[in-house]
């Protein structure tokens, strides 16, 4: 163990800047602007934006996702995904109905406004990934990428 300073110990002998968790937090804090700087014209926030093109890649084949399925694509927890989809909903970009499988459940649609928004927000996106990541090995770090996630569904 290294000291970096009196009483710190730490295996990293050149400090935080070799730290995989410091600079993975610090990456993700620097897109995390990024991303927040291209979805703002569009009045969506990041987690909005993620919902309601899960929403709409789930539903692309004409059945719509309840929002248990939509928090699991997502992965974000159920009770977050409750209320960012009532905020989508207020903005007239998806609508939440019973789900005629089971009484407790909202299945969400995309509205016409909701599929105009985020086919916008996505290439607000992806452009902001591709000024983000432009100087990256794209295929390296997308495999990276998908084993540190995890399984997408």
């Amino acid at each position: 163990m290294a000291a970096d300073a009196p009483g710190l110990k730490t295996r990293f002998k050149g400090g935080p800047s070799e730290s995989p968790g410091l600079l993975l937090w610090r990456t993700t804090m620097r897109w995390q602007r990024a991303m927040t700087a291209a979805l703002a014209p569009l009045d969506l926030t990041h987690v909005q934006f993620v919902l309601l093109a899960s929403a709409m890649w789930l539903g692309r084949n004409g059945a719509p996702p309840n929002q248990v399925q939509l928090a699991a694509q997502a992965g974000t927890e159920a009770k977050m995904t409750s209320d960012v989809v009532a905020r989508l909903a207020a903005k007239g970009l998806i609508a939440r109905e019973g789900d005629p499988r089971d009484s407790r459940a909202k299945v969400i649609r995309i509205t016409p406004a909701g599929a105009a928004a985020a086919q916008q927000a996505i290439i607000a996106v992806e452009a902001a990934d591709a000024a983000f990541f432009g100087q990256v090995d794209q295929p390296q770090l997308v495999n990276l990428l998908r084993q540190l996630a995890g399984e997408i569904r």
